[in-house]
């Protein structure tokens, strides 16, 4: 049977929202994979909107429900009206988007809080003991929200302390490597909290998705 995965974006572009690359090579590995997708995202005010071209914040207002709709080519529902009983996993890709639209991890670190609707989601697939994916800084989300989980971000020491504060284990990893986490059935990737190319991103994005549908 054909396994279906929800996709959660935070907006569009790394800065401000959900890192498109990362973004685009995981719906591509789901498709590759022999899977079907979902893109959602909140309907929610970006909290800041930058500039990528000359990478300054500017004055304008944006929302992430409906930047995130550029990467999905309009094909994306509010994250409102995701049910975890529809899917067999949920994958969160990375950009700062995570930490400044999802959560507010950028602003508040191990104190920070998680938007209502991600949260939502997170808990009800968790509930559902059904995967939960996270690339690059979304692992942060499910930090917060699942005590004990063991995941990376790659090998930055800030955030590694972040996520260990929270009584959560964090394992250093490198490009294209992934970190399982059979109990709580996370899989997590650094992608670019790396210095990384889009080949090992791609690298990083396939693992995840092939350790998702393993464990759906």
């Amino acid at each position: 049977m054909t396994k279906n995965i929800a996709v959660v974006l935070s907006g569009c572009g790394y800065q401000d929202g959900a890192e498109i690359q990362e973004s685009v090579l995981t719906l591509l590995a789901i498709n590759q994979q022999g899977a079907n997708y979902q893109c959602f995202a909140p309907d929610i005010l970006q909290l800041k909107v930058v500039d990528h071209y000359r990478q300054q914040e500017v004055s304008e207002s944006r929302n992430v429900l409906v930047e995130a709709a550029r990467i999905a080519r309009c094909d994306i529902k509010p994250l409102t009206e995701y049910s975890a009983n529809d899917f067999d996993a949920i994958i969160f890709p990375g950009g700062f988007g995570a930490a400044l639209n999802l959560s507010d991890f950028a602003l508040q670190g191990p104190d920070s809080s998680v938007n209502a609707d991600v949260s939502a989601a997170i808990n009800n697939t968790y509930q559902a003991q059904k995967p939960i994916g996270a690339l690059c800084i979304a692992p942060v989300l499910l930090a917060k929200l699942i005590t004990g989980a063991k995941l990376t971000i790659g090998s930055d020491q800030a955030t590694a302390q972040a996520i260990e504060s929270l009584n959560c284990t964090h394992e250093n990893t490198t490009h294209g490597e992934i970190v399982i986490d059979k109990e709580n059935k996370l899989v997590t990737t650094p992608c670019y909290m790396l210095d990384a190319n889009i080949g090992q991103i791609a690298d990083g994005a396939n693992k995840l998705v092939q350790a998702i549908l393993d464990l759906a």
